[in-house]
């Protein structure tokens, strides 16, 4: 069973999950819009990834007689000046789902839910490799600078893209 505390901060999360899925679609559409069919099928796949994620929270808490709460989300941002812009944003809001998914681990621990700390460590290692993806191509972009012939082979190259986390081993792939 589920502390009041811990049900209220697992639909926090619940809803930060659904915000991403729908920042990402958002992304995604705009840069399909622009031209950037594989930045836009990267962030495609990841709106997919982010609900996922929520949705195996919303499974966890049924397993554990919690109470879910589906919430409303708010409109994402739908335009960018550029690419670049994009994926600052996205390397920002990546930072703030590992300090939502941090503060919600310190309340498991507050709490003494040992099972679901346990079940969370999934999301602080998947959190650690997403955030080393965008951190990657904020610094692949960097690389391009302001030359745009780069960017066909960037958008060509980024469905392809993976990072392996420290925690998992070296570095970009």
């Amino acid at each position: 069973m589920l502390t009041k505390r811990v049900e209220d901060a697992l639909n926090e999360q619940i809803k930060m999950e659904g915000l991403s899925s729908n920042f990402y679609l958002a992304m995604a559409s705009w840069a399909e819009q622009n031209g950037y069919a594989g930045v836009s099928g990267f962030l495609y796949k990841h709106s997919d990834e982010e609900r996922f994620h929520m949705l195996k929270l919303v499974k966890y808490m049924n397993e554990r007689d919690g109470k879910v709460v589906i919430p409303a989300f708010e409109q994402p941002r739908s335009n960018y000046n550029n690419v670049k812009e994009l994926f600052e944003e996205l390397y920002k809001h990546e930072v703030a789902v590992t300090q939502s998914i941090g503060e919600l681990v310190g309340v498991c621990l507050e709490e003494k839910d040992f099972t679901t700390h346990n079940f969370l460590q999934w999301y602080v290692s998947e959190q650690l490799e997403e955030e080393a993806l965008a951190k990657t191509i904020i610094d692949k972009i960097k690389l391009m600078g302001e030359d745009k012939s780069t960017w066909y082979h960037f958008d060509r190259d980024i469905m392809s893209l993976t990072v392996t986390s420290a925690a998992d081993g070296a570095g970009a792939a």
